[in-house]
């Protein structure tokens, strides 16, 4: 497979490490375009073999966000990587909100972090694509086949229904007529299955002007079958202008709000693993911190990163790799309770939130139990792999009073982890508790 990438960078340093990272991909191939102003990477742009756009943030024809909105307005469908180094990472967040795919720290450009980045890029542009395309697509099918249309006289029975209504309801019209409107057209409200207070169609003839159906209405047809509905309920005049009746025009949105839905839970989850992805995780954090303070409560954090990742994907490939970190996932969330979180942030880095512990002790024996539980054989592609996690600790509210500062002091934790050897955890704070030191092992047996 073929990737075109377009790196837009004021620095030849950036050109000649990413050329180097994507230079030995298996299986894919990279071809590297450059461009050190804006101006040129536009151009570069309108051949329409571009698949995605590595973006320095710091140009030097355009700085900062500006050079994004502009690409994004040049190019809307291709997706962006911002590019930045870590003094810069809070403009490479404010990316993203605006419109970049995800960003990247120059000093993650190496041979795996940067071209598994990339395709992440895509395989996300792909799926919000995909998403929009299906949501269009509802849409049209929704408009193709008309509205319901119901009526009924001032003493709230039906008139009439058109042949939509017929099936929506599963009244036929000549049955329908004369029956009062909220046995032939039963609505109710989808958390509290409960109908609404007052009848649309009759608040429509009461206050003599058009009326809409309260939000999270659902039609239950005559055989208990429900659809989710959207309507609007209109007064009928005579030609004297005297109420004779209502017009109540609903249709079926089920489709439409299922494809909204499904794009809210992608924005907010990892589509690899379906965990929590970074943001809804911030999210998370921020709203158990709040609890926490509220009831004078203490809340782990633990971030966790799978040692020598790195051999199982140069051994077996990425499909292998990914299906290893499915497998840990799993396994993650099977070592917490309901009341925490699991979260990906990103290539093979996880956090857990412990959301509430009575001590700092509790937090490593969760932690123990999570490497214990990594440790055990992942059954992936008819290979048995065996491999170990590094876990570090940040605790509220010793560590910090808000989500990035116990994220990062955990993260330095791992890292500690990491340089005595793998296979164990580190609390942020030195002699909190004593590391655990168990062996490591990692390998790949057939």
């Amino acid at each position: 497979m073929d990737i075109d990438v377009l790196l837009l960078a004021a620095g030849a340093d950036d050109a000649r490490t990413v050329g180097k990272a994507l230079a030995g991909v298996r299986g894919v191939s990279f071809r590297l375009k450059c461009a050190n102003r804006l101006g040129d990477g536009l151009r570069l742009l309108r051949d329409g073999a571009t698949r995605v756009v590595l973006l320095d943030l710091r140009l030097p024809d355009v700085r900062g966000i500006g050079a994004l909105d502009t690409l994004l307005a040049a190019a809307p469908e291709v997706p962006v990587l911002a590019l930045a180094s870590e003094r810069d990472e809070d403009l490479a967040r404010q990316a993203v909100q605006r419109g970049a795919q995800d960003y990247l720290l120059r000093n993650h450009l190496d041979d795996y972090t940067l071209p598994r980045a990339l395709r992440n890029v895509i395989d996300r542009k792909a799926a919000e694509d995909a998403l929009f395309l299906e949501r269009e697509r509802a849409q049209v099918t929704l408009d193709s086949i008309g509205d319901a249309v119901v009526s009924i006289d001032l003493a709230g029975r039906v008139t009439y229904l058109n042949c939509v209504a017929e099936r929506m309801t599963g009244w036929p019209r000549g049955e329908a007529r004369g029956r009062p409107v909220a046995e032939v057209v039963r609505v109710v409200d989808a958390a509290t299955g409960e109908p609404p207070a007052r009848n649309p169609m009759a608040h429509a003839i009461e206050q003599n002007q058009p009326v809409g159906l309260a939000a999270n209405s659902v039609l239950v047809g005559r055989d208990g079958t429900e659809c989710a509905i959207e309507d609007s309920a209109s007064p009928i005049h005579n030609r004297d202008g005297d109420v004779i009746g209502a017009v109540m025009v609903f249709h079926d949105v089920t489709a439409s709000r299922a494809v909204v839905a499904r794009m809210s839970h992608l924005a907010q989850h990892d589509f690899l693993t379906d965990l929590p992805n970074a943001v809804l995780l911030d999210d998370r954090i921020t709203q158990a911190i709040a609890l926490a303070s509220r009831y004078d409560k203490q809340l782990a954090v633990l971030f966790i990163d799978l040692d020598h990742f790195k051999r199982i994907n140069d051994s077996l490939g990425h499909a292998a790799g990914d299906k290893l970190l499915q497998s840990v996932a799993s396994r993650l969330k099977a070592c917490v309770r309901g009341s925490d979180a699991v979260a990906r942030r990103g290539g093979d880095e996880f956090v857990v939130l412990l959301s509430e512990i009575a001590l700092a002790e509790h937090a490593a024996g969760t932690a123990e139990k999570i490497i214990a539980a990594v440790k055990a054989a992942h059954h992936v592609a008819g290979h048995e792999l065996l491999v170990t996690i590094s876990v570090g600790i940040s605790i509220y509210p010793l560590d910090g009073a808000d989500a990035e500062t116990l994220l990062k002091a955990a993260d330095a934790a791992m890292y500690q982890a990491k340089k005595n050897g793998r296979d164990r955890y580190r609390f942020s704070r030195a002699g909190m508790s004593p590391a655990m030191e168990a062996p490591g092992m990692q390998g790949v047996t057939s």
